[in-house]
């Protein structure tokens, strides 16, 4: 008898020690999947806060989304005067753009690139600085024989230029104000500033959107668009990029090099 209920104490001890082992891997699972959801989480946010912040001015594209941001100046909808403050070292030497902008002009730029040409209607009366900005700088070659750095094919669908460096962190040696960002949208077509991820940091960069992008906050001044040469970045978007960032986002496989930008006034 005492040799049976030895081998049901034995028997009762390993049911329990197994018990107790799957609850202990039930509890290691549950675990892992509450870790993999905090990680979809954190990636989710970056998609939408710190997924698009882009390098200018000379400042490193790394900059953090929960920066201090600067001062925001009031700019109005038709400036008549714009501030242009230096800002890093100039990835080519230019001279800063006037301070009095000619507001009343229309002015439309034409992108020749080895892809193709894109043409750009700029809204001077919606974003003037920003408009006088990149007047001045394609009027000075700043832009000529330059690579476009970076390409993005998930989530948002953006090519973008403007560092004569091709870093992602090269800029024209000064900064300016947001414009027009009061129901500002991506959609395709739409021609943007890049930005640091703090307010006001604009430089040199922009970007061309090929596709609608809606999960861009209205943190990027519009100051045109695409009225001919759109079909010519959805080509570079489909061949793809080099995934350097991050799935779908690097620099073009296809390279994409601006060899001038013109521009027209009226």
């Amino acid at each position: 008898m005492a040799g049976k209920r030895d081998r049901e104490r034995r028997l009762a001890r390993e049911r329990l020690a197994r018990q107790e082992q799957r609850r202990a891997h039930q509890a290691h699972k549950v675990r892992v999947r509450a870790i993999a959801t905090g990680v979809v989480c954190v990636v989710a946010a970056l998609g939408v806060g710190g997924y698009f912040l882009f390098g200018t001015g000379g400042s490193s594209s790394s900059a953090a989304s929960d920066a201090t941001p600067k001062a925001t100046p009031k700019v109005t909808a038709v400036a008549t005067s714009c501030t242009y403050t230096k800002s890093g070292t100039a990835a080519r030497t230019v001279n800063l753009p006037p301070s009095k902008p000619d507001s009343t002009a229309t002015y439309q730029a034409t992108i020749a690139t080895n892809r193709g040409t894109i043409v750009i209607d700029l809204a001077n009366r919606k974003a003037t600085c920003t408009v006088n900005s990149f007047v001045s700088l394609a009027k000075q070659s700043y832009f000529n024989n330059t690579k476009c750095h970076r390409l993005t094919t998930s989530g948002i669908f953006v090519l973008q230029c403007g560092d004569p460096t091709g870093t992602g962190e090269g800029g024209p040696g000064y900064e300016f104000g947001n414009e027009n960002l009061t129901g500002a949208k991506y959609t395709a077509g739409t021609v943007a500033m890049a930005n640091t991820g703090q307010a006001n940091s604009n430089g040199s960069q922009f970007f061309l959107v090929y596709k609608n992008s809606t999960s861009l906050p209205a943190s990027y001044t519009p100051f045109g668009t695409i009225t001919r040469g759109l079909p010519v970045i959805q080509a570079i978007a489909k061949a793809g990029s080099n995934n350097a960032n991050g799935t779908g986002d690097g620099a073009p496989k296809e390279s994409v090099v601006i060899k001038s930008v013109a521009i027209k006034q009226t």
